[in-house]
């Protein structure tokens, strides 16, 4: 197995099975549908015209391009539809590297070669983001290739294996897109996603988000700058924006959505299912910078007479964030608070345990009006996980949790 760069194969002579120089590589063809990383053609530039090598005219492709079939068979390169070109679409490029979590630009492209019986197969093995590429490119035709290996030798690569790439290309009309199914990006913290989007250029960005399962796109929503999520909001159409607010927190989607204008706020309300559509709609209406502003309307309340096997059944059946189960309420008839149970409390006694035995002191609370400092002084004293908030008659609305005021002592800073 030999490793070969993009940049020593671009401008390369091309020998047919005659013998006689055909023309040079214009570009390396790569069809994402057929084969995520073996080398599909080389379009070679000819007297007559731009041509394609097919793949299985591959006899070396060392020290230049030799192919095993007359120039005269090549078919005529005409339609780049549904190709990627390696140099025009990647070399420069921004890509994502899943694996280091962070966006880079492409400098060259490492292949992998391997001969089988006189016939050469050609696999994109990493892009290099490195120094090593960038000067392989800088003084390719100024410095003999010989000490330019030499030089090369001394430069410690950087190099993303392809399988840690999701790859970001321009079409022809410069629309970004996916050609390369974004499974990767799938897998990262959300965190991580928006780290990432903050680091494209919109279009890129908008790619992106599109090609992101919905809750994966509603979790790195929630992370973002709110001007950041509302301009990728603003880009989708209301029917798909809607699936994503959807799967977003309720007081995170209800914050987002007042940032919006009015006209884009209520399409995507009216495409909402009808249960989310009210959770929001309710949180909407409280002021800004309070304890209703800030708090979310999922958590689990139980009756006086409930169980620890109960509170099991309902975890499991629980659709909102982990963060929102870290606490339990106990409620009367009327749903007012009667007291807290940690979540962990409940692992080591038996199913039959009311929940009410396993109450722990003291019970806190917030008024949907109270301030934000307040809520945060609360958190701090207390060290809490969760904060229910209630209305004048001690009746539970909603629930501020902690990752909620670690965002709000953020924006205090």
């Amino acid at each position: 197995m030999a490793n070969l760069a993009l940049s020593e194969l671009l401008g390369a002579s091309v020998v047919d099975s005659s013998g006689v120089v055909a023309g040079r590589v214009r570009e390396i063809v790569l069809t994402p549908q057929t084969s995520r990383n073996e080398i599909f053609s080389f379009i070679v530039r000819t007297p007559k015209g731009d041509r394609i090598l097919p793949r299985e005219a591959f006899q070396n492709v060392n020290g230049g391009v030799r192919s095993s079939q007359p120039a005269e068979s090549w078919l005529e390169f005409a339609n780049p539809e549904g190709m990627f070109l390696l140099g025009r679409d990647l070399l420069d490029q921004q890509i994502i590297d899943v694996h280091g979590r962070k966006v880079v630009r492409v400098n060259d492209v490492d292949f992998e070669t391997v001969s089988v019986n006189g016939h050469v197969i050609l696999r994109v093995f990493g892009v290099d983001v490195g120094t090593r590429g960038a000067v392989r490119r800088l003084l390719k035709g100024v410095v003999p290739m010989i000490a330019l290996r030499g030089l090369l030798s001394r430069i410690p690569p950087r190099i993303i294996p392809w399988e840690y790439v999701d790859l970001i290309e321009t079409d022809p009309a410069r629309r970004i897109k996916l050609r390369i199914e974004a499974t990767g990006l799938n897998k990262l913290h959300p965190a991580d996603i928006a780290t990432i989007m903050a680091d494209l250029a919109p279009a890129e960005r908008e790619a992106v988000f599109e090609s992101l399962d919905e809750d994966v796109a509603a979790g790195a929503l929630e992370e973002v700058d709110t001007k950041l999520g509302v301009s990728i909001v603003e880009s989708l159409d209301p029917e798909h924006a809607a699936e994503i607010v959807e799967e977003m927190n309720p007081d995170a989607a209800a914050d987002l959505l007042a940032e919006l204008t009015d006209e884009k706020s209520e399409e995507i309300l009216e495409e909402m299912q009808a249960e989310e559509r009210h959770d929001v709609e309710e949180l909407l209406e409280f002021k800004e910078h309070t304890a209703a502003g800030r708090m979310t309307t999922e958590f689990l309340g139980f009756s006086e007479d409930a169980t620890v096997m109960d509170a099991v059944d309902a975890l499991r059946g629980f659709s909102g964030g982990p963060e929102a189960v870290s606490t339990l309420f106990i409620l009367d008839g009327e749903d007012k608070l009667i007291g807290m149970v940690p979540l962990a409390s409940i692992v080591l006694v038996e199913q039959d345990t009311p929940l009410k035995t396993l109450i722990s002191e003291p019970l806190v609370t917030c008024r949907m009006d109270a301030k934000e400092r307040e809520v945060a002084e609360l958190f701090d004293k207390y060290n809490l996980l969760m904060l229910p908030v209630v209305d004048e008659k001690g009746v539970v609305h909603g629930v501020i949790t902690a990752d909620d005021v670690i965002g709000l002592l953020r924006e205090m800073l």
